[in-house]
């Protein structure tokens, strides 16, 4: 089978991770609309099944799935396998699967640190070093999705934030280690986006009160992007080469204010972390989004998550 030119993405192959839903499923659908061949993964196999007819209704026609737990040690070699037994080879790997759990550090246990961890660093390296061979023989790409807060240490998303930071470091390292080999890396840091997030994340402590500040936020058009301005970005970064893109205004502004103000960002944060719920007497944990949103009962935060909540049903975050 025809291989992609080096500096093209239409005939690739690309592998997309967390890609049955929000924004890696918007990612795998720019990208098969720029000519590549799609393999999607995630967890959850009724999702998948979804997404795929989703993109081919969309006129996505070379896509296909595999569900698994990209945690695990044996996925990369499943997905690799799976990639090349349907496509032939590999040429993007976009390693963006994650996961969100807002709530103080006092809600939170050393588990929700380490699946964080694993979701979203190691299993990201385990990808790309069973990758690396394939992606050199087709001079390949490598996408790291990470975020605002890998730069910026938003509180009340702490193990979010920290696998996010860890993710950012590898990426760029990653970045120098892979250009002798031909080997591109972009490190994608997006702030708030509207792709229903707030339905999947999972929330700690007064839920119902994180919950709120959580689903304001990613919905406000002010402060979130909209969800399918940032996939065609983070594709076109790709295709281009480029080492990092910062999505949203908001989002530059914030990384550049925290680089040349530093001390200032850390007040502004902690008075953020002052403002927000504390653990409260009878904290719960890990409660799934759609769940704390029925504790939530306001017209006004309902008319700010509209947006959002749309592009929940839009993006297949059916389940939360």
């Amino acid at each position: 089978m025809a291989r992609s030119s080096p500096d093209r993405l239409d005939g690739g192959t690309a592998l997309v991770t967390g890609s049955s839903r929000g924004l890696g499923l918007l990612i795998a659908r720019e990208l098969g609309r720029r000519g590549c061949r799609v393999m999607l993964c995630a967890r959850d196999a009724d999702e998948l099944s979804r997404a795929e007819r989703l993109l081919r209704d969309e006129g996505v026609a070379d896509v296909r799935s595999l569900a698994c737990d990209i945690t695990d040690a044996q996925a990369p070699q499943q997905l690799l396998a799976a990639t090349k037994e349907a496509f032939g080879g590999l040429d993007v790997l976009v390693n963006n699967a994650g996961e969100i759990q807002v709530g103080p550090l006092a809600s939170m246990t050393e588990e929700d640190f380490r699946s964080a961890m694993e979701t979203m660093y190691f299993a990201p390296l385990r990808l790309v070093l069973a990758a690396a061979p394939e992606l050199r023989a087709s001079r390949g790409r490598v996408v790291n999705v990470s975020s605002l807060g890998g730069r910026v240490a938003a509180p009340h998303l702490l193990p979010y934030v920290g696998a996010k930071f860890a993710a950012a470091g590898l990426s760029e390292g990653l970045r120098a280690e892979l250009a002798g080999d031909g080997i591109s890396v972009t490190t994608v840091l997006p702030g708030l986006m509207r792709t229903g997030s707030h339905t999947a994340a999972r929330f700690s402590g007064q839920v119902d009160r994180e919950y709120a500040w959580f689903a304001a936020a990613a919905g406000l058009p002010v402060l979130s992007m909209d969800a399918e301005r940032a996939a065609s970005a983070v594709v076109r970064a790709a295709e281009r080469r480029r080492p990092e893109v910062i999505l949203s205004p908001v989002a530059k502004a914030a990384v550049r204010f925290a680089g040349v103000a530093p001390a200032t960002t850390g007040r502004l944060l902690t008075l953020t972390a002052r403002l927000l719920p504390r653990s409260g007497d009878a904290p719960r944990h890990n409660v799934p989004g759609r769940q704390a949103a029925r504790g939530v009962d306001s017209a006004l935060l309902r008319r700010i998550t509209r947006l959002n909540d749309r592009a929940a049903h839009r993006f297949n975050q059916q389940t939360g």
